[in-house]
């Protein structure tokens, strides 16, 4: 193996999308416990164009490198991995590489049939799905969710894994493409939120169990108006409004729930649990057919800026990948 490997770095500490630029840097040397992943390909997400602008810096311990997910082949062996196994991996950091080290314990093998870039789709949004849907936000089969930005990387993996789960899904898109693209992917309804009501069109049709939100503040009115009595809505960004005012009488009434999380300050032993538990429920629908990740474009490792620019702009049905 050499010595030095090819990174993405953010010139000046955080900037726009053009302040991403591969520089040589020494390979990551993994620790008792931890394997080191030859990373074939690497998942870009929200959270990496938060850390990028300097909103959202690495948890103690973590690279400085972006990059939250990653799949490839195991270099250094530890815990069940043998060096060659086929895995994709949570990472608290650094997958924007040609190496990355993580806890042996938070990787998962690659299901059967898939390649490595959609195995690099999986971790940050099934785990995130996960942890926000079924933990903190208990949906139960034949229960409705509502899903904001029902065509994002989160959004298309919760409509497939609450489908898997034997829910009933509302879906939420900026746009008729997007509304059309949603029900595509699986929802049982979908709704334009530049020019429908979600709140109304969820009501007509019995209200929801479950809110998924990235949006914020902007539409919480609207979400515990949706909201059956005893409902969850499960925050897991705040793209247009951190702020919540919560009229607490109706959410006294309506027994409501607001809950929500992050994941990647969690201590190892939470994310090898939750690892444990996705492996546990989540694979078995995969290798069913139920779930695939949607990829809407792949980008070289060099070319981490280009991928930036793409997500940053909106239009994409999906995740995006870099390929090292």
């Amino acid at each position: 193996m050499p010595e030095t490997m090819t990174a993405i770095e953010i010139e000046g500490g955080k900037g726009a999308a053009d302040a991403l630029r591969p520089v040589q840097v020494e390979r990551p040397q993994p620790g008792p416990g931890e394997i080191l992943i030859r990373v074939r390909a690497a998942g870009v997400n929200r959270p990496d164009l938060l850390q990028r602008l300097g909103f959202y810096p690495p948890p103690p311990g973590a690279p400085a490198t972006l990059g939250l997910e990653v799949a490839g082949e195991v270099e250094v062996a530890a815990g069940r991995w043998k060096v060659g196994d086929r895995v994709c991996a949570l990472l608290g950091g650094g997958g924007y590489a040609d190496y990355a080290v993580v806890d042996a314990r938070q990787a998962l093998p690659i299901p059967e049939g898939f390649d490595f870039v959609q195995a690099a789709a999986l971790p940050e949004t099934v785990f995130t799905v996960f942890a926000n849907v079924f933990e903190h936000g208990a949906l139960k089969p034949g229960e409705t969710i509502l899903i904001h930005g029902g065509t994002s990387g989160i959004g298309t993996t919760a409509i497939a894994m609450a489908k898997a789960a034997g829910a009933i899904v509302i879906a939420t898109g900026r746009g008729a493409d997007k509304k059309a693209k949603a029900l595509e992917l699986g929802a049982d309804l979908a709704v334009d939120a530049k020019t429908e009501d979600f709140a109304q069109i969820a009501k007509d049709v019995g209200g929801v169990d479950v809110v998924l939100d990235m949006v914020g503040g902007a539409y919480f009115e609207k979400n515990l108006d949706a909201l059956k009595t005893g409902g969850r809505i499960v925050y897991i960004a705040a793209l247009a409004g951190g702020v919540l005012e919560v009229p607490v009488m109706k959410v006294m009434q309506k027994r409501a729930v607001i809950t929500g999380s992050t994941l990647r300050p969690r201590p190892a032993d939470e994310k090898a649990r939750l690892a444990a538990e996705v492996e546990r429920v989540v694979w078995p629908w995969i290798a069913a057919g139920k779930l695939a990740p949607i990829v809407d474009a792949t980008f070289p490792l060099a070319d981490a800026a280009k991928a930036h620019a793409h997500l940053e702009a909106g239009e994409h049905v999906g995740k995006v990948v870099l390929v090292a």
